[in-house]
C-alpha cells in the first residue's frame, strides 16, 4: 500500500515500526479498531518479552452493542499492571499514541481448541484472572470515564439488580430505540418488540446483592490467546467496567458455549476464585445466574438482527467490520458477488436465517416470544426489509 494513499493509523504503524513498511502487518482482525502489529522500534518501550507491538486507533462513527466504561483501554491496562497477569504491557509511546504488546500466539477459536475441550491448566488461568478483577474494587481506579457515564443513573456498590437494570436499559434505548428507524420494520416482523425486554426488568429487580469489582465484560474464544507456553493471556478489555463479578460468568459462559462438562468447571473455578478475593462475591450467584445468562440471550438478539442485517446489506465483504460494531452506510444492496445489485444470494440470506433463528430460539423465553419465526419466515422478513431500504434510498 502506498504511503500517501494509506490511512492515518497505518501510516502511523509505518513511522513507529522499525523496519517501516516491511515491519507492518495489518490491518489486524478487529471490530472497533483499525489495528497494526509493528516490530518495535529502537528503545523498545515495552520492555522484554514483546518482539512486536500493537497500535490502534478506534473507528469512528459505529453502533455499539455494549455500554462502555473507560476513556482509555491502554490506560486500563497500564493501571492493571502488577494486578492481572496475562494481559498486554502497554506503555505511552508518544503524545497520545500507545503501544500494546502484541501477544503472540493463537485464539482459543482456532483449530487446535474449538470446539475442542478446555484444558484443567487453561481453567485454572481463567480461575486466577476471576480472582483478581474480583479483587479490585468499586472505586479503586482513578480513570477517566467517557463523558455518558455521568447521564446514567447512579448505582451503588452492590446493587446487581440496578446494574443489570442498566444493561437492559442500555440494550433496549441505545441499541433497539435509537436504530428503530433504520431496523424497525425488521424487529417486527421478527416478532421482537419494544415490550420484550420486561420480563427481564421483572427478573433484575430480586437479584441477590453481591459487592462491586472490575469485569472483563468480553471474555470470548477471540479475546483469550494461548502463548507458545501454553499460557491464556487475556487481550481486548473496551468493554471493561464496575460491576457484578457474576456478568463476567455469564457473558464468558454465554459467547463460549461449552459443553456442560466445561461449563461446571469454569462455573467452580470461578465461584472458589472470587469468593477467596472477595468474601461475599458470590452470594446467591446460583440463583442470579440464570437471569444474567437470559439477558445475555436477548442481547445477541438485538446484536445479531443488526449485524445480520447490514451483512446482508453491505456484502460478504463487510462480514468482519460488523461481527462486533457496524456502520451504516446508503448505498444499494449487494448482490451475491458482493457488488451494488439487487440483493443477496439465496444461499446467504438462507444462512443468515438459520443463524438468526438460532438466537432467537435461545433467547424464546428471555424476551417471552409465544413462536419463533420458521427459517423461511426469516428469510422473507429480511428480504422485504432489504427492499423497502432500497425503494426508500431510491
Amino acid at each position: 500500500m502506498a504511503t500517501e494513499t494509506a490511512s492515518p493509523a497505518r501510516r502511523a504503524a509505518v513511522e513507529l515500526s522499525r523496519d517501516g513498511d516491511r515491519g507492518v502487518t495489518g490491518p489486524l482482525q478487529g471490530h472497533h479498531h483499525e489495528a497494526y502489529a509493528i516490530v518495535l522500534p529502537p528503545g523498545n518501550p515495552l520492555g522484554e518479552g514483546y518482539a512486536r507491538g500493537k497500535l490502534r486507533v478506534r473507528r469512528e462513527g459505529l453502533l455499539w452493542f455494549d455500554r462502555r466504561t473507560f476513556a482509555s483501554e491502554d490506560q486500563l491496562l497500564m493501571a492493571l499492571k502488577g494486578r492481572v497477569s496475562r494481559i498486554p504491557e502497554c506503555a505511552e509511546f508518544t503524545g497520545e499514541v500507545f503501544l500494546q504488546g502484541f501477544v503472540e500466539g493463537r485464539t482459543l477459536r482456532d483449530g487446535r481448541f474449538w470446539p475442542g475441550r478446555l484444558s484443567g491448566r487453561h481453567v485454572s488461568q481463567l480461575g486466577a484472572l476471576f480472582g483478581q478483577l474480583a479483587a479490585i474494587k468499586h472505586g479503586e481506579l482513578a480513570l477517566e470515564t467517557l463523558p455518558e457515564v455521568e447521564s446514567r443513573p447512579p448505582v451503588r456498590d452492590g446493587d446487581t439488580s440496578g446494574f443489570l437494570g442498566g444493561l437492559i436499559d442500555f440494550t433496549q434505548y441505545e441499541v433497539y430505540q435509537r436504530n428503530i428507524g433504520e431496523f424497525g420494520s425488521l424487529f417486527d416482523r421478527l416478532g421482537v418488540s419494544a415490550t420484550s425486554l420486561n420480563g427481564l426488568r421483572e427478573r433484575a429487580r430480586g437479584l441477590t446483592s453481591r459487592p462491586f469489582s472490575l469485569v472483563h465484560g468480553d471474555l470470548h474464544r477471540r479475546n483469550l490467546i494461548v502463548d507458545s507456553r501454553d499460557d491464556l493471556w487475556f487481550i481486548d478489555w473496551e468493554l471493561a467496567m464496575i460491576g457484578d463479578p457474576l456478568y463476567d460468568l455469564a457473558t464468558h459462559l454465554h459467547l463460549m458455549n461449552y459443553p456442560e462438562c466445561d461449563a461446571l468447571r469454569v462455573k467452580e473455578a470461578w465461584r472458589g476464585a472470587v469468593e477467596a478475593a472477595r468474601p461475599g462475591g458470590c452470594d446467591g450467584w446460583e440463583q442470579d445466574l440464570p437471569h444474567l445468562l437470559a439477558f445475555k440471550q436477548a442481547q445477541s438478539v438485538y446484536t445479531d438482527v443488526i449485524r445480520t442485517a447490514v451483512a446482508l446489506l453491505l456484502g460478504a465483504g463487510a462480514l468482519a467490520l460488523v461481527a462486533g460494531a457496524v456502520t451504516v452506510g446508503t448505498g444499494a444492496c449487494p448482490g451475491a458477488d458482493g457488488a451494488a445489485g439487487p440483493g443477496p444470494s439465496r444461499l446467504r440470506l438462507a444462512r443468515a436465517a438459520r443463524k438468526v433463528q438460532r438466537v432467537l430460539a435461545v433467547a424464546k423465553d428471555a424476551l417471552g416470544l409465544p413462536t419463533v419465526p420458521t427459517q423461511g419466515e426469516i428469510r422473507a422478513a429480511y428480504g422485504e426489509w432489504l427492499r423497502e431500504r432500497a425503494a426508500r434510498r431510491g
